[in-house]
């Protein structure tokens, strides 16, 4: 009985680490072998195609931008950056660039004073405090006021939200410096608008319907006859004596 250990049978265990399994171990083996070719010709040759069979594995992301620049780095990945060719752009990926991290974005900065209102809401007030006095800051000032009421209303349905309690809190936002009249109301963005409300339909009376249902049994009766009664005189066919 013949002994598979010595027959040249490969198993996964014995072979190597797939790099980018995602290509499979044939790719792998493909770029491993380019790596033996004597020839540069050849061998740009050789690695220009199974880039092209990489393209075809995948070809649902053909259209994506620079997607052939990013098979070339995976060609010099599965090849641990040991193959003697030139990508299309003409510089070779290093170990350095698979290393790389994206540069860290910063968290925003939120005030924690009344975090229910939106951030927002503090950049209106800012631009507010900027504005110089007179009746466009006023204005300007009212619509945060109703700003403020329609996102409370919105966060905090169950529970009801007075004027004084949003222009209190319109004072604390910007530490004294905006307020509002006591006699201001800062339901115009909450209160539905009326403008392009349609106008109800008037009815028409009883005598029109019947009027109406009387023309149409008359039109049906008609065209059940043959067309309806005609003007014309009939003429007479009868043989005179």
């Amino acid at each position: 009985m013949s002994d598979p250990l010595n027959d040249g049978m490969e198993y996964n265990s014995a072979r190597e680490d797939l790099i980018i399994p995602e290509y499979g171990r044939n790719v792998q083996k493909l770029i491993n072998h380019a790596k033996t070719i004597e020839d540069p010709a050849y061998r740009q040759k050789f690695v220009e195609a199974v880039v092209d069979l990489m393209q075809q594995m995948h070809p649902q992301s053909r259209n994506i931008d620079d997607y052939r620049d990013k098979l070339w780095k995976h060609v010099f990945r599965i090849a641990k950056y040991e193959l003697d060719v030139v990508p299309p752009g003409g510089k070779k990926p290093r170990p350095e660039d698979s290393q790389k991290r994206p540069e860290k974005v910063g968290y925003p900065v939120m005030e924690a004073k009344y975090r229910h209102y939106g951030h927002n809401v503090q950049q209106l007030i800012k631009k507010a405090l900027s504005m110089p006095p007179g009746p466009k800051r006023e204005g300007f000032v009212a619509v945060i006021g109703s700003y403020m009421k329609l996102a409370y209303r919105t966060w905090n349905k169950e529970h009801y939200v007075s004027d004084d309690i949003i222009k209190g809190d319109l004072e604390t936002l910007s530490n004294g410096q905006l307020s509002l009249d006591d006699s201001a109301s800062l339901d115009n963005l909450s209160r539905p608008s009326r403008r392009n409300k349609p106008q109800p339909q008037q009815r028409s009376s009883s005598r029109d319907r019947d009027r109406d249902r009387d023309r149409d049994r008359d039109r049906d009766r008609d065209r059940d006859n043959g067309g309806g009664r005609s003007d014309k005189p009939r003429r007479s066919y009868r043989r005179k004596k």
